[in-house]
């Protein structure tokens, strides 16, 4: 490793970080990470913290995972790469195709599309979506419609969709005919309801009359988390993803869930479309699909889309569209091996019970705090704060609030993730309940040196 103090000097200075400004970067440096093991981190200084972002939703089974190291080692001895354009193959991607075609069958799903991540997996279905159409003879279906705080990654498709203009504005115009539906969001919406049942039907009504004015005959897709991630931790009521497959139905439009984070087990459930009992058209993979040991991800397609393209005899069916890293073998052992140990530990089940345990703590900090205005979550390892510094008015905190929040956790042993006025916690899902009691308290020490500012 190179000398503690050339990193640091060099820290931030020749490094564009994504989702930060390179300037403030450069005069308030990122912290270093140097080591992880099982579920922690160590930065630069030797401080060693529960890891309580989980990487970036994504180290589900920790820093410790000796198969999928081994797996990927083994590879790389074998094989390191080869293309997987039409013409070749490799063994581990056939394996990882078969394994996800058994994983995601109660969720109709038997194609994979394989990806170097999640922003590749959404794009791939946008635009085959578009593709599934055009081979139909609906050449008009071009459109796309998605929620409003919905994440979907940061191509120019993916930003297109997504529904925070944060991730928009410094890079319009984007693509055009993309639409934003208001978000069954209980504490802001623009309705002022407070009941997710009537406000899903609200943005349902929304959605179902944009869907008329635009004319169904022009949109190609809608695509949606089961469980808003980035946005929030988002979680909508029962009845809406269900509603919004029969208006897809209804009007001939692709379902594309977006399970980047909320696949293999994050939720408590092997996807986040089981958890509401929904079968979308194409399905958006990632991030726990290897871990982040490798950057990898899939989009999977349901029979009704498969069946559009494989029955077509012409060229209108080929797919002119792929990755240099598309079914890279390194990427599909890991993958294999994540999987495989993903299922072995349960890990789902372990999801729903800590992420009950993190729920019910976060409710005994918003009595405790008047700073916390809205707790949400409650499915799975996937917990959010929303600070406000008038419960009343709703009114955010100033971001430098959120800051010392996230500064004091990590003092006190867990890294938090801050966006904002929104604490976000989505640990990896082996941690015990010991670990999620220290990130418990980690934060409350965080809004305590905040409330006394």
């Amino acid at each position: 490793m190179q000398n503690p103090d050339f990193l640091k000097a060099e820290n931030a200075q020749h490094w564009w970080h994504p989702m930060g400004h390179p300037g403030a970067l450069r005069a308030n440096q990122p912290t270093i990470i140097s080591e992880a093991e099982g579920v922690r981190i160590k930065d630069i200084d030797g401080n060693w913290m529960i890891d309580g972002v989980g990487g970036l939703w994504n180290v589900n089974l920790g820093y410790s995972c000796e198969p999928i190291k081994q797996a990927m080692a083994d590879q790389l001895i074998k094989m390191p790469y080869y293309s997987g354009f039409a013409g070749t193959s490799n063994e581990p991607a056939i394996e990882l195709s078969h394994e996800l075609s058994q994983w995601f069958a109660e969720d109709g799903l038997n194609r994979s599309f394989f990806t170097s991540g999640g922003s590749d997996s959404v794009e791939s279905c946008l635009r085959l979506a578009r593709q599934y159409h055009k081979v139909r003879g609906e050449h008009g279906r071009t459109k796309f419609f998605s929620l409003k705080l919905g994440y979907h990654g940061t191509h120019f498709g993916g930003a297109s969709v997504n529904g925070n203009n944060r991730f928009r504005t410094a890079y319009e115009p984007l693509l055009a005919g993309c639409f934003h539906m208001p978000c069954p969001y209980p504490y802001r919406n623009p309705f002022n309801e407070s009941d997710p049942q009537k406000l899903a039907q609200l943005c349902l009504q929304m959605t179902e009359d944009e869907i008329k004015f635009q004319g169904a005959e022009t949109i190609a897709a809608f695509i949606m988390e089961p469980i808003i991630g980035a946005g929030g931790i988002i979680v909508p009521h029962e009845s809406f993803m269900p509603a919004i497959r029969e208006l897809c139905d209804r009007y001939g439009i692709l379902l594309i869930a977006d399970e980047v984070i909320t696949a293999f087990g994050r939720t408590g459930e092997w996807s986040g479309s089981r958890l509401w009992g929904v079968k979308p058209d194409m399905m958006a993979t990632a991030k726990a699909i290897t871990c982040g040991y490798f950057p990898f991800g899939a989009a999977l397609m349901s029979e009704k889309v498969t069946d559009v393209f494989e029955s077509n005899k012409t060229e209108a069916a080929a797919i002119r569209h792929g990755y240099t890293y598309s079914g890279h073998p390194v990427g599909a052992a890991a993958a294999l091996a994540c999987l495989k140990e993903t299922k072995r530990l349960k890990v789902n089940e372990s999801a729903k019970i800590l992420g009950t345990q993190m729920y019910k703590g976060f409710q005994k900090l918003a009595d405790k705090y008047s700073l916390v205005g809205d707790v949400r979550g409650g499915y799975g390892l996937m917990t959010a704060l929303e600070l406000v510094s008038d419960k009343t008015q709703k009114t955010p905190v100033d971001p430098s609030i959120g800051k010392l929040v996230g500064k004091v956790a990590a003092e006190n042993g867990a890294m938090i993730r801050v966006a904002g006025h929104t604490v976000m916690v989505s640990p990896p899902l082996i941690a015990t309940a010991e670990e999620v009691d220290t990130i418990l308290s980690a934060i409350d020490s965080g809004l305590a040196a905040a409330s006394n500012v």
